[in-house]
């Protein structure tokens, strides 16, 4: 795919990314690696480069690099069981054709070893993964995976290397996932000829993404004459233009060794995989990679450049225009000053007290900054951006003064220290806060940098760059030395802007029929009946029954019998229930509470996410935000509050809602913890009417962005609003009807009843009597933590609260559509299932599954073009759905979905195997690992046991192809639903 967070995975920063480490790392690493990896050693057809121990990330980095190819290697020696392998090379586009993101997909349609349709969608079902997936970047293409079992490492690393390096490349795996002429209807030779391709409708709906379009537009102006000019994603203007010649070049010249980088994470030996990976390169000579302009040529002064954009039918017609000042700064390779300029970018513009925060956004110039605002290191040569969206056209030169004046006011006075320690601080609490997918997040922040010639181990030395910079700050003006070298004194700036053209739609479809009716218009008879006859082929080779038993696989066997627990204990603080979750965290105290508020009001429930972000938005009566926000981010790692949702466990009719606030700090800091999640939850000010009205706006446009990007996700809660309490609640909170309720506000003059509602709210959350709280720690600070609860509690409104009955609710069968001008479209249709102590809800999880797997994927996506499709069942929900993602044919689809029923009903019984599929598809997600702050968080945000859990698992592994026929005619065919389609009008 290109990847669904491309710019967020580019722009991934290694100095903000969670570090975690065990406590018995150290004698782990001391016999392993730094010992035994000596610089010259020579092993299995490599040599190491170097061997480097990172003690602030408790890791070693071992660097290789192979004798015959040249293909360098990158290896972290972490005691983590979540490993991880990588492999990808640099792919630096020519045009916007898309050719890498194209060979990415039909790379992992069939290879030599592997000679069935999708090696890749089969092994997801086939492993225990923890990740699968593969993306595309401005200038490389990456295929990660990560497991815990070693056996399903060693499956998934020769799939993906043989797809990788022997890829079939069909033209008809080309014409399927990148694109093709072809009757609109296969079967009808009379039927319109149309363009179809899972790339090209990808890629059509990714450019009708508001944040993408901006982001992948400004790079093109900014970096003219590189490889960055053009779109490695595609454009769809271009990607109808790439031949099937084209993409097997591209393949030979760039998929090889020589260009070559591979990535190991984890406890899994070194040794085992050099010497795998040396056998499959041993057949490759080396080669001169191709060479790419990555260096643009100075601006000699300031550009300036104007496009349009489409209208958002969501927002404030007078207030959609965007506009960045983006300059360029460093080469990849200057790391430190890279260091420094994303440490300037965070002190400029993140939180509250930033002072690009207050002057952009704060004062309503725009709603929030534009989606390519900070430091960009996904390029050669970084770029730093400031910008907003959300503004009136005419305050573009209002906007460009303010941030030159800023710029200028920042060098001028320097940088508040506090602020500094605050951001060393998270840097600090960052390396040791644990997460379950630590190798990935590396590996991403890493990759930008190695492709760019960055010694990766370099950038692991997040000590080294701190102890500099205090040094650097100590001896001189070191961030006004910076702006003053990039910003202030560079004629490498673009002003760049985007204002909504009400013709911006009909333009892009019309640049559609003209780029077909350029195709059509020359063809011949003979060219016509090539066309339909591959047509059929394709058909053809899609319906194809393939023998997959080439494919390495896991058994259910493999599955462990037992759910996996964590030992807790549960004790009362002045009468508020709190679960302890006592481990290692690595010397961080992680806290979270819930308090339940029954008898919301539908009205009330839609301003329920907005009290949440007000809570940490408005100030409080004594302080303002920005001082509260400087000392959130000097003594924890954020705190967050949210609108809670759960389904009972025993009934999809009952709910509990309510608010969930959590954060975490370094154990030294919990007195200062709860002192701030305490001012906030009782004193926040709701009559900062000002700070209100900005949070609004924010809110209105961030919703507005999330549904290019997201439809699939907000027309499955839209579909399911209707047909249980907590789809309805969902609805409410974030769903379609949040978006259109959030833009309402944002174009209130008054507030003052918005202010009033959330005081009602307030008088209604976070009470004693409502709250329970979680809170993992290590032995020796639960005492500690104990005590200052107490008072944290102490200081709570102790006012009873009378408990509401939950009001009857009554599925009621609706069907919606909700027009938006993206030139494809997302579907869903939900029906009600069971609750999650129903014998059915195991055998409704595998049949999702199964139809996704070997139905729903070949019609939807393959046949139909669509980027993804598929069923899903939501086991504490009680929901079955069905979505599509990115879709030219939404009517198509719906008749899918019905289809699908009768297909599992009128086929032959579902193989062992298949069912097998379907259970290690279900399990790689249950027993995925999971984070120390998330341990025990099912009991405690759910109430389910984890005797519920072991019977769900046991239920799980029996289910038969009969039940799961048994549950397909009980519960999906012929029965009640509702659907929503978010798109293009329909005809």
């Amino acid at each position: 795919m290109l990847a669904a967070a491309r710019i967020a995975a580019q722009r991934a920063s290694l100095g903000h990314s969670a570090h975690s480490f065990r406590h018995n790392q150290r004698a782990f690493l001391a016999t392993s690696t730094t010992d035994s990896w000596k610089p010259g050693k020579s092993v299995h057809g490599y040599t190491v480069v170097e061997s480097r121990h990172i003690k602030e990330l408790e890791l070693d980095a071992i660097r290789l690099k192979h004798d015959k190819t040249g293909a360098e290697h990158l290896h972290i020696a972490r005691d983590d069981s979540n490993n991880v392998f990588g492999v990808g090379f640099a792919t630096p586009p020519e045009n916007s054709a898309g050719v890498p993101h194209i060979l990415e997909h039909t790379t992992l349609c069939g290879s030599r070893s592997y000679p069935v349709r999708d090696p890749f969608f089969k092994m997801l079902n086939r492993s225990m993964a923890t990740f699968m997936n593969a993306y595309t970047a401005s200038d490389y293409t990456l295929y990660p995976f990560s497991t815990t079992n070693p056996v399903d490492y060693k499956n998934l690393r020769n799939v993906y290397m043989d797809a990788a390096f022997f890829p079939h490349l069909r033209e008809l795996d080309f014409k399927q996932e990148g694109w093709r002429l072809e009757h609109e209807n296969p079967n009808d030779k009379e039927s319109p000829i149309v363009f179809k391709g899972i790339v090209y409708n990808e890629m059509k709906g990714q450019m009708a993404d508001a944040g993408y379009l901006f982001y992948s537009k400004m790079q093109q102006y900014m970096f003219p004459g590189t490889t960055y000019a053009h779109n490695s994603g595609g454009d769809p203007a271009n990607i109808t233009d790439l031949t099937h010649a084209e993409l097997v070049h591209f393949h030979k010249t760039h998929y090889h060794p020589s260009n070559a980088r591979f990535y190991t994470y984890g406890n899994f030996p070194l040794e085992e995989s050099l010497e795998t990976i040396n056998s499959k390169l041993q057949e490759f000579s080396p080669i001169t990679p191709p060479s790419a302009e990555k260096i643009v040529t100075p601006f000699e002064s300031p550009r300036r450049v104007a496009l349009t954009c489409p209208i958002d039918p969501m927002s404030s017609p007078d207030k959609q225009t965007k506009m960045s000042v983006s300059f360029l700064t460093n080469k990849a390779t200057d790391t430190f000053d890279g260091f420094g300029l994303r440490i300037l970018s965070d002190l400029l513009t993140d939180g509250h007290a930033s002072p690009m925060y207050k002057a952009l956004i704060e004062s309503n110039l725009g709603s929030e900054y534009s989606a390519n605002t900070g430091y960009d290191s996904s390029t050669m040569v970084s770029s730093l951006a400031f910008g907003v969206q959300g503004m009136k056209a005419e305050d573009i030169a209002k906007v460009e003064e303010t941030i030159t004046d800023v710029l200028k006011k920042v060098h001028q006075e320097g940088v508040d220290p506090k602020r500094i320690e605050a951001i060393v601080h998270q840097m600090e609490l960052g390396q040791k806060h644990k997460t379950s997918f630590f190798g990935m997040s590396l590996m991403q922040g890493l990759s930008s940098g190695w492709f760019n010639g960055c010694n990766p181990v370099d950038l692991l030395e997040l000590n080294k760059n701190i102890e500099r910079l205090k040094s650097e700050i100590a001896t001189g003006p070191f961030f006004q030395n910076l702006i003053s070298k990039y910003l202030l004194n560079n004629p490498h700036k673009l002003v760049f802007t985007m204002t909504p053209s009400p013709d911006y739609g009909a333009e892009v479809a019309a640049n559609e029929t003209t780029r077909l009716m350029g195709k059509t218009s020359v063809l011949t008879n003979a060219d016509k009946e090539a066309i339909y006859q591959q047509g059929q082929a394709l058909l053809k080779n899609q319906e194809k029954v393939e023998d997959v038993s080439c494919l390495p696989t896991l058994k259910v066997d493999d599955i462990s019998k037992k759910a996996k627990t964590f030992s807790l204990e549960h004790s009362a603080v002045s009468s508020v229930p709190v679960q302890w979750r006592p481990t290692s965290t690595n010397g961080i105290t992680y806290f979270r509470g819930i308090s339940v508020i029954s008898g919301l009001t539908p009205e009330q429930k839609q301003y329920l996410p907005l009290f949440t972000d007000s809570l940490t938005s408005l100030g409080t009566q004594k302080r303002t935000m920005s001082e509260i926000d400087d000392e959130i981010r000097l003594y924890t790692g954020g705190i967050r509050v949210s609108p809670f949702l759960s389904t009972s466990h025993s009934s999809i009719d009952r709910t509990e809602e309510g608010v969930s606030f959590s954060s975490y700090c370094l154990d030294r800091n919990q007195d200062r913890m709860y002192d701030l999640l305490g001012s906030l939850v009782r004193e926040t000010n709701f009559d900062n009417v000002d700070k209100l009205r900005t949070l609004i706006q924010g809110n209105a446009s961030a919703l507005s962005n999330s549904v290019a990007d997201s439809g699939h996700i907000f027309a499955r809660t839209n579909a399911g609003s209707h047909l249980t309490p907590a789809g309805q609640a969902s609805e409410l909170y974030g769903g379609m009807s949040q978006v259109q309720f959030m833009n309402a506000l944002s174009q209130k003059e008054d507030l003052s009843e918005v202010s009033q509602r959330l005081k009602e709210i307030a008088a209604l959350a976070i009470k004693r009597s409502s709250l329970r709280l979680a809170l993992t720690c290590g032995d020796d600070q639960m005492s500690s933590n104990e005590k200052i609860v107490e008072q944290f509690i102490s200081r709570l409104d102790a006012t009873p609260v009378d408990a509401v009955a939950q009001a009857a609710f009554t599925p009621s069968y609706e069907n919606s559509f909700f027009e938006l001008p993206y030139g494809i479209n997302f579907t869903a249709k939900c029906l009600r299932g069971v609750p999650y102590t129903h014998e059915d809800g195991a055998k409704l999880q595998i049949l999702a599954s199964l139809m996704s797997n070997l139905y729903l994927h070949r019609e939807i996506r393959e046949k139909n073009g669509a980027y993804g499709g598929g069923a899903g069942y939501a086991p504490t929900g009680g929901l079955f759905s069905f979505y599509s993602y990115r879709d030219p044919s939404p009517q198509k689809t719906l008749s899918t979905y019905q289809d699908s029923v009768r297909w599992v009903l009128d086929r032959p019984d579902f193989t062992d195997q298949e069912l097998a599929e379907a259970k290690l598809s279900i399990f790689q997600r249950m027993d995925a690992p999971v984070s120390a702050a998330e341990e025990g968080m099912v009991v405690f945000t759910e109430g389910i046991t984890d005797e519920m859990r072991q019977i769900r698992r046991e239920q799980l592994l029996k289910v038969t192809s009969t039940d799961v026929k048994e549950v397909a005619l009980r519960y999906l065919l012929d029965q009640q639903s509702s659907h929503c389609i978010l798109g293009d009008k329909q005809k």
